[in-house]
């Protein structure tokens, strides 16, 4: 993985087991982050009914930073990430541009995925920038409200 700024280095996806689940749940964002994101023991309850939910845990080398969901049916040509979050202690060290660069190649490499969208609250200006520093552009809002953003992929030979 490619570091990012201020010690991102290191960052990668693993699957959430018995071991670190505890780590997982235990993660928080900040007080005023609270209402743009699901909490992750929710998530992973989802998860475990969902056969397309595709939880990870984010790791910076050993350490877990933070918690994302996506899905990506293999009989549909789109994914969607629906849960993101670094924990409050993690974030601005570039975790989550590495975290999305991450699962933005799980996911291109999954094979048969075309674009991916995110969902976020309109006023959550970190997401904003983060996906759109990523290439996602804005579709407009849900019927819950939430902007929409989709990100078209390239072949891995036009991956920046």
């Amino acid at each position: 993985m490619t570091d990012g700024p201020r010690g991102a280095a290191g960052v990668h996806l693993a699957p959430v087991t018995r071991a670190n689940r505890a780590k997982v749940t235990a993660l928080r964002v900040a007080p005023e982050q609270a209402d743009f994101v699901a909490g992750n023991a929710d998530s992973l309850r989802e998860a475990r009914s969902d056969e397309d939910a595709r939880p990870r845990v984010i790791m910076a080398g050993e350490e877990v930073v933070g918690f994302l969901m996506y899905d990506a049916a293999e009989d549909d040509d789109e994914a969607r990430i629906y849960r993101f979050m670094i924990d409050r202690a993690r974030q601005g060290r570039g975790y989550g541009k590495a975290a999305l660069r991450a699962v933005l190649d799980e996911i291109r490499g999954l094979g048969h995925v075309s674009h991916v969208s995110i969902c976020y609250e309109p006023e959550n200006e970190a997401a904003r920038q983060l996906y759109r520093a990523a290439g996602f552009v804005e579709e407009g809002l849900d019927e819950d409200g939430e902007m929409i953003a989709d990100l078209v992929l390239g072949t891995a030979a036009e991956k920046p």
